[in-house]
């Protein structure tokens, strides 16, 4: 009863630690925090720098000393004839006699111990080791970027269908009741049937807009989870909401600020891909260099007629040798030449590369540090037009039920409505997208 109890209370245990794995409300903040974590991709990237320093050591491994062992057993099934000049023996000249020299089994153990002394390939391996550590280490950085992107674009999406739906909502809500109304004015004889109709067509139109943003609301929720690294249909909800987030991203200091392309990680990766076309030219070059190793070897052999190798009387002789081994290029048909001059014009190409990197990267820093200042403006435009819009649409409804406007005139007024409360909304999720590019691009993000 005991260790049933024990075992219940550790599933218990187990459920609750990985239920606290899966958020079921979080701030946009909390959710960067997560997807660094969780996300698939990032766990990727992470699993790559730990490759990547396995690689590292194998590299430096190679110019270590390496101890290798082998154990041989030979059989012969028919052992070699040599023939002998009989009169060596006492015989005829010219005769000859067929001997068999050797044991039919032998077996022979050897330890062998090499190490490098000189080999320009391994210093240039052991550089090009950190290099790809570093690579690794800038490509998970890259990707952890991408991820913050992503998921600040993912909550917003969320957020806006969020918003989306409630507008649409309170406008259904208030275009039933001008319906009704309009209806009944209409069959006391008061109205004219065009009245209803174009209340009819409106209140069509946002039904479908509604249904619409309902559908696009579960697929926003679904890319966010996705972002985050759990399962599609988990069910979250987010704390942060569109208006609070886009207050904390005006930041007109940004825009005033020098940002730089400095700490970019593509400029850095560019960098690192000339730095890796150096080390090839370098090692292409030391391929035409001596290289010397030494090596110490021992071992025992025996020998006999029958298996006896594993007796106590076998008799096992011993040898050991210590040697140097130099190996010199001299000629290869100016195979290497080709590859070095190979190697040379890949470095050039890199260096074309980094240099487009870094204009193309000042394009798309300025590009978006103009899209974040007219992000900012929009928000305070569409926030002034939609105060505009929703007082016209509120005076037109009063016109239209003293018979002083028009029922076009009142749907007119009401789309003027809806829409400047979709561009506002997008607006606002337009600051905190762009602020978060310009963020990714200068490589300037603030916790």
């Amino acid at each position: 009863m005991k260790s049933k109890l024990i075992i219940l209370f550790s599933l218990l245990f187990s459920i609750g630690i990985f239920s606290q794995e899966i958020p079921k409300k979080i701030s946009l903040q909390e959710a960067i925090n997560y997807a660094l974590e969780h996300n698939r991709t990032a766990k990727n990237a992470f699993r790559d720098i730990e490759a990547a320093k396995k690689q590292k050591w194998e590299t430096t491994a190679t110019g270590l000393p390496q101890i290798s062992a082998a154990v041989d057993y030979q059989n012969f099934l028919k052992q070699q004839i040599s023939l002998i000049p009989a009169e060596a023996f006492g015989g005829t000249p010219g005769e000859f006699e067929e001997l068999v020299f050797g044991t039919k089994q032998n077996m022979t153990a050897t330890a062998t111990l090499t190490q490098k002394i000189f080999d320009g390939s391994y210093i240039v391996g052991l550089q090009s080791a950190k290099v790809f550590l570093e690579i690794s280490k800038n490509a998970k950085e890259k990707t952890d970027l991408e991820i913050r992107k992503s998921v600040i674009e993912a909550y917003g999406n969320v957020l806006l269908a969020e918003e989306s739906l409630k507008i649409l909502e309170r406008n259904l809500s208030v275009l039933k009741k001008n319906l009704n109304e309009t209806t009944k004015i209409y069959e006391n004889g008061l109205g004219d049937e065009e009245s209803v109709e174009q209340l009819q067509i409106t209140l069509s139109g946002v039904e479908s807009n509604f249904n619409k943003t309902t559908r696009l609301k579960t697929l926003a929720y679904q890319m966010l989870n996705i972002t985050l690294g759990i399962d599609i249909n988990s069910e979250i909800a987010l704390s942060d909401n569109l208006e609070s987030l886009t207050s904390q991203n005006i930041d007109l200091k940004l825009l005033e600020s020098d940002v730089t392309i400095e700490n970019n990680i593509d400029l850095k990766i560019a960098e690192n891909n000339k730095t890796s076309k150096e080390l090839l030219l370098k090692l292409e070059k030391s391929k035409g260099l001596p290289s010397l190793n030494a090596f110490l070897n021992g071992g025992y052999s025996a020998y006999s007629d029958t298996f006896s190798f594993t007796d106590n009387d076998q008799k096992w002789f011993g040898s050991s040798l210590f040697g140097l081994s130099l190996n010199i290029p001299i000629f290869s048909s100016l195979g290497r030449s080709a590859a070095t001059q190979r190697a040379a014009i890949n470095l050039e190409k890199s260096e074309d590369d980094l240099t487009e990197t870094e204009q193309r990267l000042k394009l798309q820093l300025e590009s978006a540090k103009s899209d974040y200042q007219f992000a900012i403006e929009e928000y305070t435009n569409k926030k002034e037009n939609l105060n505009l819009a929703e007082r016209i649409e509120k005076k037109n409804q009063t016109k239209f039920y003293e018979g002083i406007a028009s029922s076009f005139e009142l749907r007119q007024a009401q789309i003027q409505l809806y829409t400047a409360q979709q561009e506002f909304l997008q607006t606002m999720l337009n600051v905190i997208n762009n602020k978060a590019m310009l963020e990714t691009i200068s490589n300037t993000i603030n916790n």
